[in-house]
């Protein structure tokens, strides 16, 4: 039996098969804006304005909606309806001159005065038509029109689809409308002094006046929301005419249909709906300098567009109290700019609503936002498998990815991860395999990569481990501090997840020294101050040291700069550039210290000030360490790799 199967397009908003959001990218991106000294809120409201790699940004959505809104105003001019009065106005003086040309008489003389005695302006030659006895019936055919089309103008400024239910207008038809004005004004008074049953006076009303507002709005509120946009539009597009055209329009408004009421009945539901919404923009204006002309209800339409277009870049911007991505209009984005817009914008709103559902970002005591440790391991993760991958292209080893220089295994397991090298628990990773086949059924796979389960090794000997890094304020300015950063995220994440019997203290040292733990590091900001406070630094280092004596001792130190701040006895720190004999002397007193300790000293310099050099030779003979000289985007893999080197030569 065939079977038939039916294809459409897909209307259920986001498209199913999209990817998922890459929120490794989009932490990463947050991660390294951290670094620079950015807070997490601003570093994500940055991801949100510039975009990722599948969705545009803020930003750049915002530039095509200005970018609209200017090719509409360079396009357009304001003045449609009066050009075309003035036109069919012309050809009705002309039809009527024609007329009394071919006339004879004393009265078809008066009657050319009269035409030639009419105003300047357009307004007030209508104005004083409206009595005017005309002899051609084509004239008077076409000075009807012109009160035909301002009547059918002023009203599609207030009511939509009101063209199309007047293409044949009557004088029963006009009566119709001005009945409905004065109906629709009864109702918004009742529900302005909160009078009961209006729901019922509402139905009763479209009832009887439906035909008007093809909204079909459901209470009173819809109709006055639907109305007082409208309403709000065409008093923008008066703010944005000259004066004169402005008294033009309100002196043309009085021959709608030839029956100055409907002009009074407008006017009077204007003041009614801008007491109802006074939070729609009714003072705002716009300036149009194209050759286009558009007529009333044309203009008034794109007046209410570029209001569109305004309130979509104020939700776009985000610069309001308690502003979010919720609050975008999708329907008017998608109206705007299409339907990839609305996607752009829905993934931007799934990042975020990610990230804080994902607990990557979390809510400190003051109510900032952090990075949450979550999010600072998947960090060090990413700045580890970078610095692994410069380890591999430079040495071409692969025991970076080792859990143990020795090896031993620990009698625990875990699942496997990228990058694992220990070896597999085969019955863990059966029972799993199994396990997971009799919940999915004999159709899955025997073996997935999710069974896999590995026998955790530990070190022989554990290690006491300090990394001391400089945050002086040329680290900042010679572009090592995101670097500087990476690296101690590594080091963090690989003793985190690798080393666990290690104890890592982060040291930071400028003007003063202070450990901190990885979180404190990825948001410290760079602040201008003088002082390498190495002295400080090292003390706290054989603070660490002191804490585990049965540990082997490790000290790394990055910098930039020679010592020129010490920590006298009273706990304040003495600045002196260039440094001083007694500033380089306490300093090397605790390299010496150190040493005693038993500690490895390795120092990282950074630059090549030949003041730095001669000195950290000096640290090197004094504390049986190393210098090495890397690249700030080589020093996660020098100061990693040495980390290693120091625990293969004693762990065995």
């Amino acid at each position: 039996m065939s079977r038939r199967f039916r294809y459409n397009a897909w209307h259920g908003g986001a498209d199913p098969l999209t990817p998922p959001v890459d929120l490794r990218a989009a932490l990463d991106q947050i991660g390294r804006d951290v670094m620079e000294g950015a807070s997490p809120r601003s570093a994500l409201e940055e991801l949100l304005r510039t975009g990722t790699r599948d969705a545009a940004g803020l930003d750049e959505l915002t530039r095509r909606l200005w970018q609209r809104r200017s090719e509409m105003q360079r396009r357009h001019r304001l003045d449609g309806t009066i050009s075309e009065v003035r036109r069919l106005l012309d050809r009705a003086l002309e039809q009527e001159r024609l007329a009394l040309a071919a006339d004879t008489s004393e009265d078809a003389r008066f009657r050319e005065l009269q035409l030639d005695a009419l105003p300047p302006d357009v307004a007030g030659q209508v104005s004083e038509l409206a009595n005017y006895d005309w002899r051609s019936s084509d004239a008077r055919e076409t000075f009807e029109e012109i009160r035909q089309m301002l009547g059918t103008e002023f009203l599609e400024q207030r009511f939509q689809g009101m063209k199309q239910a007047m293409q044949q207008v009557t004088p029963e038809d006009v009566e119709r409308v001005r009945q409905m004005l004065d109906d629709l004004s009864v109702l918004l008074a009742a529900h302005a002094r909160g009078d009961s049953g209006i729901q019922q006076k509402f139905e009763q009303f479209m009832a009887t006046h439906g035909e008007f507002f093809p909204e079909n709005p459901r209470n009173v509120d819809e109709l006055i929301d639907a109305l007082a946009a409208r309403s709000a539009a065409a008093q923008r597009l008066l703010n944005s005419m000259s004066e004169q055209q402005r008294a033009e329009l309100m002196s043309l408004s009085q021959q709608a249909f030839g029956d100055p009421r409907i002009a009074q009945a407008l006017q009077r539901l204007d003041r009614q709906l801008q007491g109802l919404r006074p939070g729609e923009d009714w003072t705002g204006r716009a300036r149009f300098r194209g050759d286009q002309p558009m007529g009333l209800a044309e203009a008034t339409a794109a007046m209410a567009e570029l209001g569109e277009l305004d309130r979509l870049a104020e939700q776009l911007g985000q610069a309001y109290p308690g502003a979010s991505l919720e609050d975008i209009d999708l329907e008017a984005l998608e109206r705007q700019l299409g339907p990839q817009a609305v996607v752009d914008a829905q993934r931007l709103s799934e990042i975020e609503q990610q990230l804080r559902q994902q607990g990557l970002l979390q809510r400190a005591p003051d109510g900032s936002l952090r990075l949450s440790p979550r999010a600072l391991r998947r960090l060090g993760e990413t700045a580890l498998r970078s610095v692994i991958s410069q380890l591999r292209s430079r040495r071409g080893e692969r025991d970076t990815d080792r859990a143990g220089a020795a090896g031993e295994l620990t009698g625990t397991t875990r699942p496997w991860t990228y990058g694992d090298a220990e070896p597999w628990d085969a019955v863990r990773t059966v029972r799993n395999a199994l396990l997971r086949r009799a919940a999915e059924g004999p159709d899955s796979a025997q073996l997935d990569i999710s069974d896999l389960e590995v026998a955790e090794t530990e070190q022989r000997s554990r290690a006491a481990v300090v990394l001391c890094v400089d945050t002086s304020w040329s680290m900042v300015q010679d572009g090592r501090w995101v670097p500087m950063k990476r690296t101690a995220l590594a080091l963090h994440h690989l003793v985190a997840t690798r080393y666990r019997s290690d104890a890592l203290q982060l040291v930071t040292f400028g003007r003063y020294a202070s450990t901190v733990d990885v979180g404190e590091l990825a948001a410290l900001e760079g602040v201008w101050e003088q002082g390498t406070n190495l002295h400080h630094a090292l003390l706290l280092a054989g603070r660490h040291l002191r804490r585990h004596p049965d540990a082997q001792p490790v000290v790394l130190v990055v910098t930039d700069g020679e010592p020129t701040a010490h920590l006298e006895p009273d706990g304040e720190a003495v600045f002196q550039y260039p440094p001083t004999r007694h500033t380089l002397q306490v300093t090397l007193s605790e390299v010496d210290a150190l040493r005693r300790l038993g500690a490895t000293l390795s120092v990282f310099m950074l630059g090549e000030d030949p003041r730095l050099e001669a000195f950290v030779d000096i640290v090197a003979r004094r504390g049986g360490g190393r210098v090495l000289a890397p690249t700030p985007d080589g020093l996660g893999a020098a100061v990693v790799g040495d980390y290693l080197r120091t625990k293969r030569r004693r762990g065995a």
